[in-house]
């Protein structure tokens, strides 16, 4: 799946630039997107060094690097992060990761921390330029104890990083979920290992279902829309998940491998 626009105003563009092939990086597939207003644009969770080339590529058919005015990661890890570097050297956006997440980025072989913004615990509104204005939420502990969301309010599109993520069998390239129900399978395993707990899940859901939300773009998989936006939320919500399944040390009830 590539250059798949979510949403598409004269001014303002919400776009799945890049879904990977599991043969561009190993593991799974994932997901990069840009978020294009005016002249500018913020691009969310550029992806492994592996994908780098392909993303650049596909970002170059709405704008050039030197138009990126952030660059902003979900959280620290290697899909997410891994070729940062090379993006650091092709344009001057300040990257945007939650604050616990400084420290330990320049593992990464970052040459400087100059340009990164650490968000904070509660998060933040972020005025990328005059006029366009994205927020940043915090999702703590799903699955990253410093996970942050990007709302657009103009698209009305929440990018949740791995949360709502699917693991999809080769083969099946769906942009959309549009039956919840049957999504569930590609889901689950995933979200009942990955995310701490049900509290976590509760107060994130509580949070969220505030805001007018028309897609759910995670880092991972198809993007919710329609009626799959408020089915996953209820689903995510009474979600047992993580420590609520542990059992013992090392053993957690209902869960295979993943």
């Amino acid at each position: 799946m590539r250059n798949i626009p979510l949403f598409s105003t004269e001014n303002h563009r919400f776009i799945l630039l890049n879904e990977s092939e599991p043969g561009e990086e190993d593991g799974i597939r994932s997901n990069q997107y840009l978020i294009v207003n005016g002249e500018h644009g913020v691009l969310l969770d550029p992806g492994g060094f592996g994908v780098m080339p392909r993303v650049l590529s596909e970002m170059l058919r709405y704008i050039g690097p030197d138009a990126l005015r952030a660059i902003m990661l979900s959280h620290q890890d290697p899909d997410i992060v891994g070729g940062l570097g090379t993006w650091l050297e092709i344009s001057n956006a300040p990257v945007y990761v939650s604050r616990i997440w400084l420290r330990f980025l320049p593992h990464y072989g970052l040459p400087s921390m100059e340009r990164f913004v650490g968000v904070p615990d509660e998060g933040m509104h972020c005025e990328v330029t005059p006029g366009f204005h994205l927020d940043l939420l915090p999702a703590h502990f799903l699955h990253s104890e410093g996970q942050i969301n990007v709302y657009d309010p103009v698209s009305r599109i929440l990018f949740t990083g791995d949360i709502g993520a699917a693991m999809m069998p080769d083969g099946v390239d769906t942009p959309f979920v549009d039956d919840f129900q049957a999504h569930v399978p590609y889901i689950e395993g995933f979200h009942r290992r990955y995310m701490a707990s049900n509290r976590a899940t509760r107060l994130w859901v509580d949070m969220v279902s505030k805001l007018p939300i028309d897609m759910i773009a995670p880092q991972h998989g198809p993007v919710y829309r329609g009626t799959a936006v408020p089915a996953f939320l209820d689903w995510f919500r009474h979600l047992e998940c993580g420590v609520d399944l542990m059992e013992a040390a090392g053993r957690f009830r209902g869960i295979g491998d993943t």
